[in-house]
């Protein structure tokens, strides 16, 4: 039995039809089709499940898994960020605000980093083709 290396991101895995998966990620690429999702931090290679990216709405690489549910994020980006303002819009209803540097509506997905320093998230890989508007700010 392998262990899996040690350098980890939490992330939440969220699906189009509202479902959420909590787990752990190794070695994510946005360049692989699939990645594998660990149960546990310490979970073996065999523990793992292959989650397909093309099925997914994004994968949200978290703080903290609770997260805070009444926190309202800030939609302010600060003068000093990098990357292009952009507001994500999903077929579930769900908006995200924060700045890109690499969106190409032709590439599979790309990252969003949160216009709010105090967001749970720490960076957000939306699916393109699962994502209903996305526009510039």
């Amino acid at each position: 039995m392998a262990e899996i290396p040690s350098q980890v991101n939490k992330v939440v895995v969220a699906y189009p039809d509202g479902r959420r998966l909590k787990g752990y990620v190794f070695n994510f690429s946005a360049l692989r089709e699939t990645f594998r999702l660990y149960p546990e931090q310490t979970s073996h290679q065999e523990e793992g499940t292959n989650v397909l990216l093309a099925d997914l709405k994004a994968v949200f690489f978290v703080k903290d898994f609770a997260g805070n549910p009444a926190y309202q994020e800030a939609r302010d980006v600060p003068q000093t960020a990098h990357g292009r303002k952009v507001e994500v819009q999903f077929s579930d209803g769900e908006i995200l605000h924060g700045l890109t540097e690499g969106y190409n509506p032709q590439k599979p997905g790309f990252f969003v980093f949160p216009a709010d320093p105090s967001s749970n998230n720490l960076r957000i890989f939306v699916v393109t083709k699962n994502a209903r508007k996305v526009r510039p700010l």
